[in-house]
């Protein structure tokens, strides 16, 4: 099983403040696929469900900024067992196709999740005190940053109020409550959209903590 795996799409991940976070890990190369932005073409997602065919759903992924949050779905399409998904965003990306076709975007992905058989629950940016899985069904996590305030994420989405000891402690009291079975990271700027090295630097930071944070808490068993 690829604990620690990167699917890189923007070029984000390859900035050299990311070098230590890529040491070890497997990279999946999608840079030179082209309809995967914001949108993903059916010709795109394909060849994406291909590559990704022989990495274990379960482990830690990052999975580019989130213009790429869709990629999501394709982790819990893989899972063999029902569970629960818990996302954090400041934008619930739970929205209908924008087109009548449709076409898999980052704003509709939380909304095809939904209808997966093996998905048996949803909640965003945190879950109830009690009875939210009173069946103690393994748990999925995605962060898109962009739910942290600029002192520890830096996106060209607008951004919410979350700190990131808020969101470890969130994700800690999860964890202790139900298995913690995979989990993704995305979010971030890119040189194109204006990215300072000190954006790269913060971003780089808080995935580095995500990572040290969530790795010792998930059991595949």
């Amino acid at each position: 099983m690829d604990s620690v795996l990167f699917l890189s799409f923007s070029g984000l991940l390859e900035d050299a403040s990311y070098a230590s976070l890529r040491t070890g890990c497997r990279v999946l190369d999608f840079t030179q696929l082209e309809g995967t932005s914001c949108y993903c073409a059916p010709e795109s997602a394909a060849r994406i469900r291909e590559k990704i065919a022989s990495s274990d759903p379960a482990g830690l992924h990052w999975i580019d900024t989130g213009d790429y949050h869709y990629l999501t779905l394709f982790w819990l399409e893989r899972l063999a067992r029902p569970c629960i998904l818990l996302y954090y965003d400041n934008h619930p990306d739970d929205q209908d196709a924008a087109f009548g076709d449709g076409l898999l975007s980052c704003g509709n992905w939380v909304a095809a999740a939904r209808r997966l058989p093996q998905v048996a629950g949803v909640f965003r940016n945190g879950v109830p005190e009690r009875d939210w899985n009173p069946a103690g069904l393994p748990v999925y996590v995605s962060v898109d940053k962009d739910v942290l305030t600029p002192d520890f994420a830096r996106t060209d989405w607008d951004q919410g109020e979350m700190t990131l000891p808020q969101l470890l402690d969130s994700l800690g009291r999860v964890a202790a409550a139900a298995p913690l079975l995979g989990a993704d990271l995305c979010g971030g700027l890119t040189v194109s959209k204006g990215a300072t090295p000190e954006d790269f630097q913060i971003n780089a930071k808080t995935d580095g903590i995500l990572r040290d944070f969530l790795l010792p808490l998930m059991r595949y068993d």
